[in-house]
């Protein structure tokens, strides 16, 4: 506050007077030399106008009101009519001073540029229209996506800045959405529902959408598949419907790098079965024609072969090698079921369940899943003045 009775104000300068008599205080603009009555205090000595340089902005709290033609009101009383707890956004303009009441709320600061692949979430806080003819109304989002220059308004909050998420080969980002929306390719989302995009580049979140995760794809080779689970009911791209609970493989012939879906799951890595020519193996719970599991069945497979377990499947026994017997070994064998045997001529040969016989070298065998191997036996050489004892299982003789 100054006492001088004759106050000099330098051009784009200004001062504020207050009339003690009217309590109305008022504005004095240079350049001009303002000589103070008795009953007036001048409130502080001159102050620079705001100057707001190109690509800048402030905001002015309890800004004046004007008519059409930018020109202050003023009351009764003579005092500057104020839109009070309001604020106004002013951009590059001459200097300006601050009329009494004016409030500078947030500094001369450079306007905002989005740069690309970026956004600004955005958030409206009343009621407006846009410069486009767009209604917005409280609590509608939308992105302002760079590159540009945004222009601040009072009627929109910043929620935040949004960065694109650079999608390389092989990789795919999860999305969620935060309620119904159109994703960028126009399928309609729903509150909730998640989804893969795999297209190689750049890609920016929609203002409802969120990236929930960055997928890696599965390599996969001639030794290796992927056992898959289905979390929920879909539709895979070859119009194949996978229902809750199912499981099947991935293999190389598939794809050679693989992306699970946002309703599967990766329930291991199965490598590769191989048997040699002189290997075998028996399967548990086989797949059948239908691509479903059998359940209490079996099924020998003999090398040599490579091949993948499918989902459910087992080995009995890991991998077993071939009989190979010589002139002098043997094998006793029991029926395990019903089955069709064949006999040394090749004649059918019906076996019962609980049959127990012999088969005898020189021949390399596989037993069938109806046959279980009980031992091996050898021939016992018996000189001119020697004998075996030979009981009958039967008869007891």
């Amino acid at each position: 506050m100054s006492e001088q009775s004759i106050i000099r104000i330098p051009p784009y300068h200004y001062i504020h007077v207050l009339d003690q008599n009217s309590n109305v205080a008022r504005i004095e603009i240079g350049p001009k030399t303002y000589i103070r009555q008795d009953n007036e205090r001048v409130l502080f000595s001159p102050e620079r106008m705001i100057t707001v340089p190109p690509r800048h902005y402030c905001i002015i709290e309890n800004p004046v009101v004007r008519d059409e033609d930018s020109v202050p009101l003023f009351d009764e009383f003579g005092q500057v009519r104020l839109r009070h707890a309001d604020q106004e956004i002013r951009l590059a303009q001459d200097p300006f001073p601050l009329y009494p009441g004016e409030e500078l709320l947030k500094m001369v600061t450079p306007l905002q540029i989005v740069m690309s692949n970026t956004a600004l979430h955005l958030q409206a806080l009343l009621d407006f229209e846009d410069q486009t003819g767009e209604k917005r109304v409280a609590g509608d989002e939308w992105l302002f996506e760079g590159p540009g220059t945004y222009i601040p308004r009072k009627e929109v909050e910043v929620v935040q800045t949004i960065q694109a998420t650079v999608i390389r080969q092989n990789q795919a980002i999860r999305l969620r959405a935060r309620k119904e929306t159109k994703d960028r390719e126009g399928h309609d989302r729903v509150t909730g529902e998640e989804w893969l995009v795999r297209k190689v580049g750049a890609y920016l979140p929609g203002v409802y959408e969120e990236v929930v995760d960055t997928v890696s794809a599965y390599v996969l080779t001639d030794k290796n598949a992927l056992h898959m689970r289905a979390s929920q009911t879909f539709r895979q791209s070859d119009e194949q419907v996978r229902k809750t609970g199912e499981e099947w493989l991935i293999t190389m012939n598939d794809a050679e790098a693989y992306i699970p879906n946002v309703n599967e799951e990766l329930v291991g890595v199965v490598t590769i079965t191989t048997l040699s020519s002189r290997q075998y193996c028996v399967i548990l719970n086989p797949i059948g024609t239908n691509g479903k599991p059998q359940l209490g069945q079996k099924r020998v497979v003999k090398g040599e072969k490579s091949f993948f377990l499918q989902p459910g499947e087992e080995l009995e026994n890991g991998i077993q090698d071939i009989f190979v017997l010589s002139e002098e070994q043997g094998l006793v064998l029991k029926s395990i079921q019903a089955f069709v045997d064949k006999d040394s001529e090749g004649k059918d040969l019906p076996r019962k369940p609980g049959d127990r016989w012999m088969i005898r070298g020189p021949l390399e065998y596989v037993p069938p899943v109806e046959v279980e191997v009980l031992c091996k036996r050898e021939a016992i050489a018996l000189d001119e003045n020697e004998g075996i004892y030979v009981r009958d299982f039967k008869t007891g003789k």
